[in-house]
Parts: C-alpha cells; sequence; structure tokens
C-alpha cells in the first residue's frame, strides 16, 4: 500500500513543480510583487516626508525642496511644541478619552453581539433591525447638536465625546456573525458545569475571541484617537480638548502660534509646526498597531465566515 501511494505522491510534486514554472505563474509573480512594492512606496511616502518636513527648516518646505530628507535640518519647532504646556495637556485628554472610549465601546459591543447572536432571544430581529437602521439613517447634524448638548446636557463635559460613538453598528454585526458561528457544545457544557449565561460569555466566550476583540479595540482606539469634530462641538474649554483639536486649530490658524515662538526661533515656528504635531499625533498608534497587527487580519475574517 505504502509503495503504491509513494509514486502519486512523486508525480503531485511534479505536477506543481510545472505549475510553478509556467510562464503565466512567473508574469503573474512578477506583477503580483511589482504592484505590491509601488504599494508600499505610495502608503510610506507621505509619512517619510512628514517626518522629513517636521525636521526641515520653514523656508526650505515653503520653497518644496523636502521630498524624503530633511532640508535646513533642524529641531526648533519639535522642541518648541514639546515645550508648550497646551500640548501635552491635550495629549492627556486624547489618552484618557480613547481608554475610556474604548472600555465603554468595548463592553456595549461585546454584550450587545452576544444577546442578539442567540437564535432564541424574542425580539432578536427586531433588535438587529434598529441598529441596522442607524447604518443608513441619522437625525442629521442639528439635532445631534440638541440632544447631545441640551436634552442630556453633555455639553463642556467629557461624555459628550465618549458616549455618542459608542457603538459601531458595524462592529457590532461583526461581532455578531462570529458569536452566531461559535461552537454550541462548548456553550451547552458550560451549562451543564453550572455557569449561567453571564458565566459562560465571560470565561468560555470571551477568552476565545481574542483575535476578534483586539480586532475591534483597535478600531475603536484609532476611531477615538482620530477624532476631533465631537469636541470641536461640545467642549469650548481648551483644557479639554483632544490633542487632535489643538493640530486642527494650528491648521485653521486660529492657535496663536506666537505662545510657541516664544520659546523658539520664530523663523523655524511656521510651515514645519503642523508637520511636527502631526507626527507627534500619530506616533503612539503607530507603536501599538505592530502588537495587535496579527490579531487584525484574522479577527476582521473570524466574523465574516460563515459555516
Amino acid at each position: 500500500m505504502t509503495e503504491s501511494v509513494r509514486p502519486d505522491i512523486a508525480g503531485v510534486r511534479n505536477s506543481l513543480t510545472t505549475v510553478k514554472d509556467t510562464r503565466g505563474t512567473k508574469v503573474f509573480r512578477w506583477f503580483n510583487y511589482s504592484f505590491l512594492t509601488l504599494l508600499v512606496v505610495v502608503t510610506l511616502y507621505p509619512f517619510v516626508n512628514l517626518i522629513a518636513m517636521s525636521f526641515s527648516s520653514d523656508g526650505a518646505i515653503r520653497a518644496g525642496r523636502v521630498n524624503l530628507w530633511p532640508v535646513g535640518f533642524n529641531t526648533t519647532t519639535i522642541r518648541a511644541v514639546m515645550g508648550d504646556p497646551m500640548f501635552w495637556i491635550n495629549y492627556r485628554n486624547t489618552v484618557f478619552y480613547t481608554v475610556l472610549f474604548t472600555i465603554i465601546a468595548m463592553v456595549i459591543t461585546t454584550c450587545f453581539a452576544y444577546v442578539i447572536s442567540r437564535q432564541h432571544l424574542p425580539g432578536r430581529k427586531l433588535m438587529i433591525g434598529m441598529a441596522t437602521f442607524t447604518m443608513f439613517f441619522g437625525g442629521g447634524l442639528v439635532p445631534h447638536f440638541v440632544v447631545v448638548g441640551q436634552w442630556y446636557g453633555l455639553r463642556n463635559t467629557i461624555w459628550a465625546v465618549v458616549l455618542p460613538g459608542a457603538l459601531s453598528v458595524f462592529n457590532l454585526l461583526v461581532m455578531k456573525s462570529f458569536f452566531e458561528n461559535f461552537p454550541g457544545e462548548l456553550e451547552e457544557a458550560a451549562s451543564i458545569d453550572g455557569l449561567n449565561t453571564f458565566g459562560t460569555f465571560l470565561r468560555i466566550v470571551l477568552p476565545l475571541s481574542k483575535a476578534l476583540l483586539a480586532t475591534m479595540t483597535l478600531f475603536y482606539a484609532v476611531t477615538m484617537w482620530n477624532a476631533w469634530f465631537g469636541s470641536f462641538l461640545f467642549l469650548g474649554d481648551r483644557n479639554m480638548h483632544p490633542v487632535t483639536m489643538y493640530l486642527r486649530n494650528l491648521i485653521a490658524g486660529s492657535l496663536n502660534t506666537q505662545e510657541i515662538a516664544d520659546t523658539a526661533d520664530a523663523a523655524q515656528v511656521g510651515a514645519n509646526i503642523q508637520a511636527v504635531t502631526m507626527l507627534l499625533t500619530v506616533l503612539p498608534i503607530m507603536f501599538v498597531y505592530p502588537f495587535v497587527q496579527k490579531f487584525f487580519v484574522s479577527g476582521v475574517m473570524l466574523g465574516s465566515v460563515k459555516g
């Protein structure tokens, strides 16, 4: 039996080698590598250019001479921005808002998704329909401002920034799909061992959903880290602004750059101050992403594959 199988295995290996060596395969491989290389270059160029501008002189940036390497190297602006107390106050706010928002959003999303994934739940289809409805229809900016700012009285509080976006319906549906495909035998075994629904969810379901949870945590954290419009609408106190509002005010010209220029050479606090602030803003997310990247693809696919 073993001797009859071995020639077949050798034949399969030969056929695979023949397929790999075909001209079409070589052309496809060359095109694939070239396209991916070009995609990486196009994706990385803006960030590399941002770093170069952060350490270039104001005149070189205005003259358009900065591409991939700093021109007129200087660290004056970056030291000036990092020496601005308001920048660090807003930075601290961003970290706090992001952590609080992510915790609240993950608790709401995971609990809601697990509940509507149970087929026997009364009113399940109605709850799914209500959640899906909000993906396509909204009240608009003015009703949102009135409800959050006046009816609930959340204006000039952190809850006006944290609560309105604490549930993403897209993330909810991905989680629901994953929980629906969760092996029912494990939950039955947990029920036999004496765990109730809440205990099964905490001790069985969540520990086996780490890839999906890491992916959704990244989605929510990046969303809040980059958010600025909610703060623009509801937070009037600069001491409560996130760092994205600090950057927005720089770009819009509403922030007095003379406050920063007082601690640096005014000639260097011009065009590259925006680049420096953007660089300092994006660094934390850039450092966090590699730690969850291995869960990213698998986490999304887990919630999208049926059967």
